[in-house]
């Protein structure tokens, strides 16, 4: 038995700030009414009207009692922890993860990351500024760095781990993973459980963090961790920002633990003018932008209309499933 109506029965309600996921998906021509929305505030007013909602950050729990036509959620996501899911699961609405649908793009940006903070070229940025052309340094450890011999420990093996192992390895670097789990993996050297990442992040020359929040993940790169990476070592988080314990990164930076970090995600977004991370010359601050590509919009659409065939086959098993 089908768990949705027919297409001219539904009404699928898209909110995201910023992404145009009402234009790609009416470039789909699938004949279902729907809205777009682009505030929590919006989102309240509109979303009683949706069977499906396409929607991540401007989610809030407390909508579930206003919704009772709703059936679906597709998260914009991979990340799912801002769902009640034991309330999602209890309405009787299914979710699914946007897992896969930035997969390249974190691995990427991750991967820039690590190259702008090897060959230093945040500081080559401030000269710019400055107009200043750097003369050649004597000293090596001053100098920018090549990426081969390297090793790089990532945090969090799933897809976006896995590929940005990929592109590390296509720069000649080592690579260990750290996960609960650990089963070897294409790509990677050595897998570790999460009870051995102190060992294993010894070892780095860069440690980035590609893992989900979990309960078990959240405070993971504490001041203990960050005191066993080496002083010349980088950290870079493409995850989320409640892994790092912030206060114990700042301590880090400024008393030379870490060489430096780059940065794409805070425990509190937009990141606040005032914070230091703004400040320190050795640190990479982008926006939680990982996942943002010109691709983006079609690849969470993708997802959206296979669910939805899914769903309307009568199918229990969705694509990246959560509930």
């Amino acid at each position: 038995m089908a768990f949705l109506p027919p297409d001219n029965e539904l009404t699928i309600g898209f909110a995201h700030a910023a992404y145009q996921l009402g234009d790609e998906f009416a470039a789909r021509g699938r004949p279902i009414r729907s809205f777009e929305v682009r505030s929590v505030d919006e989102l309240r007013e509109r979303a009683p009207e949706a069977d499906l909602l396409v929607v991540s950050g401007l989610w809030r729990n407390d909508l579930l009692p206003r919704l009772p036509k709703l059936r679906f959620i597709q998260s914009i996501s991979a990340g799912t922890d801002q769902f009640d899911k034991a309330e999602i699961a209890k309405a009787g609405i299914r979710l699914a993860s946007g897992q896969g649908a930035n997969e390249r793009a974190v691995a990427e940006h991750a991967m820039g990351l690590i190259l702008t903070l090897t060959r230093q070229i945040h500081f080559a940025r401030d000269r710019q500024a400055r107009q200043e052309w750097r003369p050649m340094i004597g000293e090596r450890a001053l100098r920018e760095d090549e990426l081969a011999g390297k090793t790089l420990v990532i945090v969090g093996l799933g897809r976006i781990g896995l590929r940005l192992a990929k592109l590390a390895s296509a720069f000649d670097m080592r690579v260990i993973g750290v996960r609960r789990n650990p089963e070897p993996q294409p790509g990677v050297e050595s897998v570790v459980k999460t009870e051995r990442l102190a060992e294993a992040v010894a070892q780095a020359d860069v440690v980035a963090l590609t893992c989900p929040l979990t309960p078990e993940t959240k405070g993971l790169i504490d001041a203990a961790v960050l005191a066993a990476m080496k002083p010349s070592a980088f950290l870079v988080n493409v995850a989320r920002g409640p892994v790092v314990d912030e206060e114990a990164l700042l301590n880090a930076l400024g008393n030379g633990q870490i060489a430096g970090a780059g940065l794409d995600c805070f425990n509190e977004e937009p990141l606040p003018s005032a914070s230091p991370f703004w400040r320190l010359p050795q640190v990479v601050v982008t926006p939680h932008s990982a996942g943002e590509t010109r691709a983006y919009e079609g690849n969470v659409i993708d997802m959206l209309l296979d669910n939805l065939d899914r769903l309307q086959r009568g199918e229990a098993a969705l694509l990246n499933q959560i509930v």
